[in-house]
């Protein structure tokens, strides 16, 4: 089963990648307080125009590049 994450569209800069950032909340282990964690992904994108700030779920797939390890699979 691969993943599915959902996230924001940070950098468009690059051809045909777009960096994704997923954010989860987590409950500290201790103190029992909710704390916000950020990753940023690198997705492969095909045929769709994005922009920041755009909602979009990415999948889990091959290694396309050093990086690279998510597509785009949709736009929300």
């Amino acid at each position: 089963m691969s993943k599915l994450l959902t996230g924001t569209v940070v950098s468009t800069k690059m051809n045909q990648t777009v960096v994704v950032s997923v954010v989860r909340t987590i409950q500290h282990p201790i103190y029992k307080k909710t704390v916000t964690r950020s990753k940023k992904y690198k997705a492969h994108v095909e045929g769709m125009k994005l922009k920041d700030g755009d909602m979009v779920e990415i999948q889990e797939t091959r290694p396309m590049s050093k990086d690279k390890r998510f597509k785009v699979t949709k736009k929300q």
